[in-house]
């Protein structure tokens, strides 16, 4: 057979996708993206965290986001579901903290931007192109794709980064999903417009409200829309036996902190429900394929890890591939790198995420000490710097200890979590959609 067509093939262009695209096709790389969907379209995970500034510099797209409008956002807030007021961190107070600010998105026009820059920078980008089927042969890669303006089309590459998603084209076709049984959560999630907002930095900021078997997030976005959401185990919204929007606005009004911002508020988008968040394939690599973004695993929404993870794939993929095209010899070694690498920052958030879900992290994190600059550590991995060096990490260490300590000794004031009832909050329902 004749040489493949492309260098390297690429399965997903989200986050994950797009960044390795635009980085390898600058190397002089030939790359192809195939995408299911025709971009803009709507997804979740609008709020960036700083840890991946150094990417997007890297990939030259500050002055695209400026010109896009997204937000600059500075930190974020905690609080509860019994108590309207939170803590707030910004980022730079963060230990090792290299850049004051992320974003907020809306991550339709995000994706896009990202993908259109790989598309500039010479990457082949198609969209509405399935996968049929893949196959691997000693020296090549080879996928039948489909095209919905041109039909179905067989195209060969010396590697495949699959960047499909949640719905993982070769972590389907092998069986690596393993899912974490104790974190099965859903979240049902609407677009607003009109929330009432702070002055200044304090007006972009993240906000998490901690209930006791939920959480709600609310992210400031462009053009007066913010992204309010809630998290809570897939078998109790079941069991509610509920619309998406009637769970949602429900949910909504029995929280003083969210409410009182949404007085003048309605509802712009549906609700939309996703379930079965948190996963991981037991393999990240193989002959001539990587995994990138949620292809290869999510672990929660709470602290905005998924395009963290997806930018951290996409680069390493892509610089990992870079040089193994010149030299195959190295693929086995650099492949367990990247693998090793991906569980390591995986492994970090599913400590962050589980420590979260207990009552007592909230009551710990509410409750801030300066004791052995705990906080900055707490801060630095809430702005992604999920495997700091050994000055965050025994920090963590330490903040976790006290956080177990805390549910058998009440070093810190003791909460309910229990938000009061709705008809106590306001008089007048939320807005409905126009």
């Amino acid at each position: 057979m004749s040489d493949p067509t492309y260098d390297v093939a690429i399965i997903g262009g989200g986050p994950a996708g797009s960044t390795a695209a635009t980085l390898l096709a600058r190397a002089g790389r030939r790359v192809l993206v195939c995408e299911r969907d025709k971009f803009p379209r709507f997804h979740i995970g609008e709020s960036l965290l700083p840890a991946s500034m150094k990417t997007f510099s890297r990939l030259g797209v500050h002055e695209k986001f400026q010109r896009a409008g997204f937000l600059d956002k500075y930190g974020g807030e905690m609080t509860s579901s019994c108590c309207d007021k939170g803590v707030k961190f910004y980022f730079k107070d963060g230990m090792h903290s290299r850049t004051d600010h992320s974003y907020q998105v809306p991550r339709a026009e995000f994706d896009k931007v990202l993908l259109d820059h790989a598309a500039e920078n010479g990457a082949e980008v198609r969209e509405e192109t399935g996968i049929a089927q893949v196959n691997f042969f000693p020296d090549r890669v080879e996928l039948e794709v489909e095209q919905k303006s041109s039909g179905p089309e067989k195209i060969s590459a010396r590697y495949l980064i699959d960047a499909s998603g949640r719905h993982s084209v070769l972590g389907s076709k092998f069986g690596l999903k393993q899912a974490y049984s104790h974190l099965q959560k859903i979240s049902i999630y609407a677009h607003w417009e009109g929330m009432d907002r702070e002055e200044g930095r304090d007006a972009n900021l993240t906000r998490q409200v901690r209930g006791l078997d939920r959480w709600f997030w609310y992210i400031p976005l462009p053009n007066n829309r913010s992204s309010i959401g809630v998290v809570l185990d897939a078998a109790l919204y079941k069991q509610a036996k509920k619309s998406p929007e009637q769970f949602l606005e429900e949910a909504i009004a029995e929280q003083p902190f969210l409410h009182r911002r949404m007085a003048g508020a309605r509802r712009v988008t549906k609700a939309y429900a996703s379930a079965d968040f948190s996963y991981r394939q037991s393999r990240f690599a193989g002959d001539r394929w990587l995994l990138a973004g949620d292809a290869a695993g999510f672990i929660d929404p709470v602290f905005s890890s998924g395009v963290f993870l997806a930018l951290l794939a996409g680069e390493q993929a892509a610089d990992i591939l870079d040089l193994v095209l010149d030299h195959p010899q190295k693929a086995p070694r650099l492949f367990k790198q990247y693998e090793r690498l991906l569980h390591r920052a995986m492994d970090g958030y599913l400590r962050f995420v589980e420590s979260w879900y207990s009552k007592e992290f909230i009551e710990v994190f509410l409750y801030p000490q300066d004791v052995l600059q705990i906080p900055p550590a707490v801060n630095a991995v809430l702005g992604g710097n999920i495997n700091g060096g050994f000055a965050i990490r025994w920090r963590m260490a330490l903040f976790y200890f006290i956080v177990r300590l805390q549910r058998y000794l009440p070093l810190c004031p003791r909460r309910t979590l229990i938000a009061p009832q709705a008809q106590t909050v306001a008089a007048e329902p939320l807005r409905p959609a126009a």
